[in-house]
């Protein structure tokens, strides 16, 4: 048996906990821990897996640090601190201590020294502004750190922008970019043995690219694939949303990559060489994030993934040696 507790966040005024166990095929909701309004986005702070980062995804953003309590409740908000911006739609908790927002609606984002425990934000951290695209709103929807880098997806502004830290004043600046096809709306990235995976919202697309030197260096674009079904239901709507590509285990040697569509509600399996596995269709409306189980945990046999239109809902699927084989729990 596999037993392990889920905390989900979304559009509302708490984070969820749920027990899930593999014997009954059950998902019980155990509680509702209060936050500030809409965490859309949870995260783990890499160090201490007991503290949570949850963004307010509101007009007037914030960024809120929470105490994991021994039964998986959240403590009362540790800190709160302003993204200054509007919409922050994703966070992460850097290896530096720091913590990336990024402000969706207003094309800007901080990222945020905090003290020595992790938990309090030092609020003097500045806030970075992206350039726009001519004509257009820059809209950048997630950070990931790489080596000394942070890369941050531009949907509304077809890049991927590289931030660096100042080795003076601490601050992290606008570097360079890596370019990608116009109109396509990259969403959200991941990296893997010295790759760049790009899911592109706008195009529904999937692709793979080398990290060219910084600042500015030269990227060649091995594939680019459709990460729509071959055969989609009638009147089906597609974007692409999330790309997980889980560390191997024991147990799972291969690491495919996944992809969501929040729209057409499946989830995409690839092989690196970007050729299709498998689409599995999730039951949910606007399937957004997907998280694997803990390893040490048995936790590695299972996809936890979220929607969040409708009646929402959090949803286990169970993987199998071959990646062919799901099954609905």
């Amino acid at each position: 048996m596999v037993a392990f507790k889920i905390l989900a966040g979304g559009y509302d005024v708490f984070v969820a906990t749920y027990l899930f166990n593999s014997d009954t095929s059950s998902l019980t909701l155990l509680g509702k821990s209060p936050t500030g309004s809409n965490p859309s986005w949870i995260t783990l702070n890499p160090q201490n897996r007991s503290l949570l980062y949850a963004v307010n995804e509101n007009p007037g953003g914030a960024l809120q640090s929470f105490i994991i309590t021994p039964n998986a409740s959240l403590s009362n908000p540790l800190d709160t601190v302003s993204s200054e911006g509007s919409s922050p739609a994703f966070a992460a908790a850097l290896s530096t201590g720091s913590v990336a927002v990024m402000n969706y609606d207003t094309g800007n984002g901080r990222i945020i020294p905090t003290t020595s425990q992790e938990s309090e934000f030092v609020t003097s951290a500045p806030l970075i502004t992206f350039p726009p695209p001519s004509g257009g709103v820059s809209h950048p929807h997630m950070a990931l750190e790489h080596e000394d880098e942070v890369l941050v997806p531009d949907l509304g502004g077809d890049t991927i922008w590289r931030l660096k830290k100042n080795t003076t004043s601490g601050a992290y600046f606008i570097q360079g970019s890596l370019p990608q096809p116009k109109g396509s709306g990259p969403r959200h990235i991941a990296i893997f043995n010295d790759r760049l995976f790009t899911v592109h919202e706008l195009a529904s697309t999937l692709s793979v690219q080398t990290i060219p030197p910084q600042p500015n260096g030269t990227s060649i674009t091995f594939a680019t694939v459709s990460i729509i079904p071959p055969n989609p239901p009638a009147g089906a709507l597609w974007a692409g949303a999330e790309v997980l590509i889980p560390a191997p285990t024991a147990k799972f040697p291969v690491p495919y990559i996944y992809v969501s569509n929040p729209t057409g509600d499946s989830i995409a399996i690839f092989e690196h060489a970007l050729v299709l596995v498998k689409q599995v269709f999730t039951g949910l409306d606007q399937i957004r994030g997907m998280e694997f189980g803990n390893e040490a945990q048995g936790g590695d046999e299972f996809l936890i993934a979220g929607g969040v239109a409708g009646t929402a809902g959090v949803i286990v699927l169970r993987r199998t040696e071959v990646a062919e084989t799901w099954k609905y729990r």
